[in-house]
């Protein structure tokens, strides 16, 4: 996937296939596009493409909004390029963009930059100075500018349209199930291990803690099974996210305790892959009790994950 971090390092002359947006998450709704995009433009001998900004119009237009992402840009381009986007474009949502009218967008971005010739959009997008572009405007000017457009229908789940909003608010409420099934793959995060209290390998369950970017949207706080990807293998995992109430912590960590792991990792880069909530964050009156309750969420991570993946082999 050719990769241009700004529109004016674009100078090629192919035609391309585009859709644009945020595309955080890259989810079902998001997975739809791009399949339709990929199907009509080795039909027609055109590129596909997506056009995303940075930061999130939300943001720009209010930056004291604590907007979180569901991917940070590095999973974003992985997800992409892995469901076959030739070609991204990551445009800065700054001022002199964010002033172009709907129609300004059209002509001088779609058409005289990107040489656009079939744009698919989602079933609710806007775009341009005030919202004044949409399907209705892209339709209008087709004819003229020489482009196909289509809207694509929503995804629906749980009774509801799929959206990046929607799985944000299941990861806050820790319904990973629900949020992995909109996503349709199991919701990820990543970072360094750091330097921790090491009161886990005190009791037995030693845990390596991890420093996740501040932009990405952590679940619920509470005790997660989960995969474990480190050193280019895959482990079982149980991770804590919260503040330590039994040991009387204060601020937030994300720790995981590796199934049948034992190295050191320090400063190594760790991914993880959440697959079930198991329970609220709870502050024991006693380290043996906090130890019992970790032995009976061993046993259940072991049983649910090896159920997991023998449905998965199947």
């Amino acid at each position: 996937m050719k990769i241009f971090n700004a529109l004016k390092q674009y100078s090629e002359n192919k035609p391309i296939a585009l859709s644009l947006g945020m595309f955080d998450g890259v989810h079902l709704g998001h997975q739809t596009i791009i399949k339709k995009i990929n199907e009509l433009a080795k039909e027609r001998n055109l590129e596909s493409a997506i056009l995303t900004f940075t930061p999130h119009p939300r943001i720009a237009f209010n930056p004291n909004d604590d907007l979180k992402y569901l991917n940070t840009f590095e999973e974003k381009k992985m997800l992409l390029s892995k469901f076959g986007i030739q070609n991204l474009f990551i445009q800065n949502f700054d001022g002199e963009f964010r002033n172009l009218t709907g129609e300004e967008f059209i002509r001088k971005v779609l058409i005289n930059t990107l040489h656009t010739k079939l744009l698919i959009i989602g079933y609710d997008h806007s775009f341009g100075k005030n919202r004044s572009g949409n399907f209705e405007l892209l339709k209008q000017l087709a004819p003229e500018l020489g482009y196909d457009v289509l809207q694509m229908e929503a995804v629906n789940l749980y009774n509801h349209n799929v959206s990046s909003t929607k799985i944000r608010k299941a990861l806050e409420e820790g319904k990973i199930n629900e949020a992995n099934a909109m996503l349709g793959y199991h919701y990820p995060i990543s970072g360094k291990v750091v330097d921790g209290k090491k009161l886990g390998r005190s009791i037995g369950y030693p845990t390596a803690n991890i420093a996740v970017s501040k932009e990405k949207l952590l679940p619920k706080k509470g005790a997660y099974i989960v995969d474990v990807f480190v050193q280019n293998k895959k482990y079982m995992g149980m991770l804590s996210i919260g503040t330590n109430p039994t040991v009387n912590g204060e601020h937030l960590t994300v720790e995981v305790h590796i199934l049948n792991f034992d190295k050191d990792i320090y400063g190594e880069d760790i991914q993880i892959h959440f697959r079930e909530f198991l329970h609220e964050e709870i502050k024991f009156e006693s380290l043996p009790l906090l130890i019992e309750k970790l032995d009976e969420d061993k046993e259940k991570t072991i049983t649910k994950i090896g159920r997991a993946s023998c449905r998965e082999r199947v």
